[in-house]
């Protein structure tokens, strides 16, 4: 017990003190996100405060997932660490001078790549290496494309990551489990300062690593038992609900898909007057109110878990397409001229 508070406490301590030494260090090399036609937010705000979440975890994740009861193979926390560290590194230059898109995604290929070699070394089949490369660089980016508003991001780390230890340990796991607890922590540690009105965004270095993290631990799950991957599904349903629903839009119109945008379902709920503490706290509710419920559901019943999976991302489909309908009506009615 004493082992797991220190862990959980020393993240959240970290994580505290580097998001605020970044806020000066954003300042001083002009690391600021200014407003614009494609931000959501209405004040220059330093960025790059996931730093604090990295380097948390780097600190903490070794210890967590040996000291623990069901020690995870070191050769797969070494994979994990460095995969860890090429996303961050990638975010890190990212937020400090723009990187371009084909540098970036290399290095979220080779990241995802060395982790699921290291995963698929504990007995697994080589046939899963495509579906985790696919996953692994999917759930990276689609986090990045979610950190848009105050608090929304660190507020889904810290359920996810809650949810994922809650999975972990019903299943066994307290290793894995206190390695994701230690993500919810981190989390917790930057929402102070990011919470609304925010002091510091999270940036590509801390979005980037919270995706390639919850990818790593849903993945480990997975590992235990393959059923447990649509539990940890369902958590994350929100953010791949809007994510996936947004880029596959924007393609079927002939979008620059690839291109800055304000087109996530949450950024047209602020287009629309919301504020970004109201807009967390629609996440929240879906989150609480029926992902984790479901997610439970879907834990205690495995045979049924792929049928709960379903219906939740059937129900947040429905979600998002009656809240994108209510907002284009909205825009239309007051710039009918303008093309949603």
């Amino acid at each position: 017990m004493y082992t797991t508070m220190g862990w959980l406490l020393t993240s959240l301590l970290i994580t505290l003190l580097l998001a605020r030494g970044a806020i000066g260090y954003a300042h001083r090399r002009g690391m600021l996100d200014q407003p614009g036609q494609r931000r959501s937010h209405q004040l220059p705000t330093p960025r790059g405060g996931g730093i604090g979440i990295v380097v948390a975890m780097l600190i903490c994740l070794p210890g967590a997932l040996l000291s623990a009861p069901a020690a995870l193979p070191p050769n797969l926390i070494a994979g994990l660490l460095m995969a860890l560290l090429l996303v961050a590194l990638a975010g890190w230059w990212d937020d400090h001078r723009s990187l371009p898109i084909w540098p970036r995604l290399g290095a979220q290929m080779l990241a995802t790549g060395v982790f699921s070699l290291a995963l698929l070394m504990t007995d697994l089949s080589w046939w899963w290496l495509p579906l985790l490369l696919i996953g692994g660089v999917w759930s990276i980016n689609l986090h990045n494309f979610m950190d848009g508003i105050d608090g929304l991001l660190a507020q889904q780390a810290i359920f996810v990551g809650g949810g994922l230890a809650l999975l972990a340990w019903g299943t066994a796991q307290p290793a894995l489990a206190l390695a994701a607890a230690t993500l919810a922590t981190a989390a917790l540690g930057f929402w102070y300062y990011n919470r609304p009105l925010a002091r510091i965004f999270m940036g590509d270095v801390g979005s980037g690593s919270v995706g390639l993290l919850i990818f790593a631990f849903s993945a480990m799950l997975w590992r235990q038992n393959h059923a447990l991957l649509w539990p940890a599904l369902i958590l994350s349903s929100a953010f791949v609900v809007d994510a996936s629903l947004t880029l596959l839009t924007r393609m079927w119109r002939g979008r620059r898909w690839y291109t800055a945008h304000r087109e996530h379902l949450y950024q047209w709920l602020v287009r629309r007057g919301g504020t970004h503490a109201r807009i967390d706290a629609v996440y929240l509710c879906w989150n609480l109110l029926i992902a984790a419920p479901l997610a439970w559901l879907a834990w205690s019943h495995l045979r049924m878990a792929l049928p709960i999976t379903m219906v939740a991302y059937l129900g947040a489909t429905a979600a998002w397409l009656a809240l994108k309908r209510r907002c284009l009506r909205r825009h239309l009615l007051k710039a009918p001229h303008v093309a949603a």
